[in-house]
């Protein structure tokens, strides 16, 4: 066949097929120009879709007269003009395809007025190519009806007008996340669906991805070298089963980068449960010359010159806001605080800083306060025995008190001890101290703002296994010998895993030797594991071994390994605690990384708030 040149109308059509795929990717391209343009408020009006009706209205600059046929011309752009800008661009778009690619597939109007003009001009993509007298305010209104009209083989692969319309919403909630100053209105089919004022990062945040989001995050903000990040990254408790709650912003722009990806997955290694998906709003500032924006047409991917460098801070900012330890001062609040500031930092007060519910004083007395601790039975630290006594009496009523009328026997009332004022300047513990264990299973305690209850094996099973972690990073592993060494009978692939694997059992802390053809004797075991039970900690890091090799055991599934080891060897449910035992359990949450869940990413503890628990009862209704 010969070669031939393409008629300018395909080579647009062709064109458009790499930018337009649905109305959601005109709506993107639309919504891009007019935050270019510097636009304050937006409204989008839609229509079946957008299939039959796309109309985006701005404030912004507008676009004069005589340069309106350029905006509807291929590789046409005020954003660019060399080669270094192309380097260094900080537009959203830069390309000058989007209205030529759009005018292609559909029936393209664009009204403008720029600033100082005496009124706006109206200019139609298959028109007669000369600007008409219109009316405008300001701004520019772009408006595209029957995408796909003259491409009906296109328009078949477009879904139901509900899907259509829910891609749309998510392109628009997309560009408002990254541009909280910005006023966006969106209506589909005469109805108003969303509306979101201008307002701060946290309200954007609130606004689209939810208030109950906003309160089960952390803030992420760090920066160095001319790189940052801030945003927003939710505890694994608030995880989904899709990807719908990721936005990550690189110089305002929304991108979908495995490296990225890669790092946020990293970051919340071993903390999330079975197959579910964190969510985080994270918006990057870097250098626009360390970033390639132009690598797809739809321009959702980037490329960074030092990818590594991006990975590795991406992935400690988030891995260190997610690490706050339960009695970190600056930990954000986990129920839903207006306190926010500017850049959308929940900064509510932590638990050690928390006040009493209005009305809770007459109630609930004051916490006393709590020595430093020693270590317990748990492996743990243990309060002393005052702290705790003197906590226990402030947590009894008062004689005479109504909650202590009634209850002897024949109605009689016993002496009780009055309640024990805190200490001036001196705070409870935020985990509080124990009262009970519910079941074996669960530890009840009470602290400043109300009730905690804690699952005592998911809370000992987080703190052994970043204990082992620390341990096994420092090649210091504790061990600690058995009195009588452990003889069990094993198989001879197990035998043989003792004699290939015997060096990197040492360094976990398990000293196995074999006995015979089918029995292997354990002789050591870690000390942060010896409360476990030691044979079955053995057959556990045996079948670790045999299914992937020593040489895996230092790198991808290491922690896997630390995690079964910490899961048997943590205390186990139906086991009757002390309640020295409970408290030391409470406090070495307060000051392990990640205690609020599991290895598995379960939830380890949770808190009801005097407001919460009169809210069960109806007091105050």
């Amino acid at each position: 066949m010969p070669i031939r040149l393409l008629p300018d109308l395909l080579i647009s059509q062709i064109a458009a097929g790499e930018v337009v795929e649905r109305p959601a990717s005109v709506l993107k391209e639309v919504l891009e120009n007019a935050l270019d343009a510097g636009s304050q408020a937006i409204q989008i009006q839609l229509e079946e879709g957008g299939v039959k009706l796309i109309r985006v209205s701005d404030d912004g600059c507008g676009i004069p007269q005589e340069e309106l046929p350029l905006a509807l011309t291929r590789h046409a752009t005020s954003k660019i003009a060399s080669l270094e800008d192309l380097e260094r661009v900080a537009t959203l778009g830069f390309r000058g395809e989007a209205l030529a690619s759009v005018a292609a597939v559909a029936r393209l109007t664009l009204t403008s007025r720029a600033a100082g003009a005496g009124h706006a001009w109206k200019l139609a993509a298959h028109g007669s190519g000369e600007a008409e007298p219109a009316a405008l305010a300001a701004g520019t209104v772009v408006e595209m009806r029957d995408l796909y009209y003259n491409t009906p083989a296109r328009r078949k692969f477009l879904k139901s007008e509900g899907t259509e319309f829910a891609h749309c919403a998510d392109a628009v909630k997309r560009v408002a996340l990254a541009h909280p100053g910005v006023a966006f209105s969106l209506a589909h089919n005469g109805r108003v669906s969303l509306s979101l004022p201008k307002t701060d990062l946290a309200g954007r945040v609130g606004a689209i991805l939810g208030q109950d989001f906003l309160a089960e995050c952390r803030r992420v903000e760090a920066a160095i070298n001319g790189l940052s990040i801030v945003g927003y990254a939710a505890q694994p408790a608030w995880s989904r089963p899709g990807r719908d709650a990721q936005y990550v912003f690189v110089n305002g722009r929304f991108v979908r980068d495995k490296l990225l990806a890669h790092a946020l997955r990293e970051a919340y290694q071993d903390m999330l449960h079975g197959s579910r998906h964190p969510g985080y709003a994270l918006f990057i500032e870097i250098d626009p010359a360390a970033v390639d924006v132009n690598v797809h047409p739809a321009k959702t991917e980037v490329r960074f010159r030092d990818g590594r460098a991006v990975h590795q801070f991406v992935y400690h900012a988030v891995h260190k806001a997610l690490s706050q330890v339960i009695s970190d001062p600056t930990r954000d609040v986990q129920t839903a605080s207006p306190g926010l500031d500017a850049l959308g930092g929940n900064r509510g007060e932590g638990f050690a800083h928390a006040t009493p519910e209005p009305g809770a004083s007459s109630a609930s007395p004051a916490m006393p306060a709590w020595n430093p601790p020693r270590q317990g039975s748990l492996g743990v630290a243990e309060p002393s025995a005052a702290s705790y006594l003197a906590f226990a009496a402030a947590a009894r009523p008062a004689v005479g008190s109504p909650a202590s009328a009634g209850f002897g026997v024949g109605g009689s009332t016993a002496p009780q001890a009055a309640p024990v004022a805190a200490v001036p300047g001196q705070e409870a513990p935020p985990l509080g101290y124990a009262l009970a264990q519910l079941h074996g299973i669960y530890v009840l305690a009470q602290n400043a703002r109300g009730l905690i209850l804690v699952d005592m094996h998911a809370a000992h099973e987080r703190i052994l296994y970043e204990k082992l972690k620390t341990a096994y990073d420092s090649k210091a592993v504790p061990t600690q010998a058995l009195l009588i060494p452990a003889v069990f009978s094993a198989s001879a692939h197990e035998v043989a895993a003792v004699e290939e694997h015997g060096a990197t059992m040492a360094e976990l802390g398990f000293e196995l030797a074999p006995l015979g053809p089918n029995e292997l004797a354990l002789r050591s075991v870690p000390q942060l594991l010896a409360g476990g039970d030691p044979v079955n900690l053995a057959r556990s890091l045996l079948a670790e071994l045999m299914e992937h090799g020593a040489s895996q055991v230092s790198t991808a599934r290491r922690n896997e390994l630390l995690a079964t080891l910490a899961c048997h060897g943590a205390v186990r449910a139906r086991r009757i605690l002390t309640v020295p035992e409970m408290n030391a359990l409470l406090r070495q949450m307060e000051e392990t990384e990640r205690a609020d869940q599991c290895n598995h990413g379960r939830p380890t503890w949770t808190e009801l708030s005097l407001a919460d628990l009169d809210k069960l009862f109806l007091r105050g209704q």
